[in-house]
């Protein structure tokens, strides 16, 4: 069990306005990942579901550091 209370290895998936609000960004931003493919996601009906741990993984990969001189 997580500190959640979900079972190891559970994928818990989040909507458009869930990853919209994690990230800070609108919905049609989140389209676009999904879209364009850098953001994995399944179809459920006419929406989409983005698994939480792809979010995580996206925002780390696109974290630019600041680099001192």
């Amino acid at each position: 069990m997580t500190a959640e209370g979900r079972p190891r290895g559970e994928v818990v998936f989040l909507t458009v306005p869930e990853v919209a609000a994690v990230m800070r960004v609108s919905k049609m931003t989140v389209y676009r990942l999904v879209h364009s493919g850098h953001l994995p996601a399944i179809r459920v009906g006419r929406s989409f579901r983005v698994p939480e741990q792809a979010v995580h993984d996206y925002l780390r990969e696109s974290f630019v550091g600041v680099e001192s001189a």
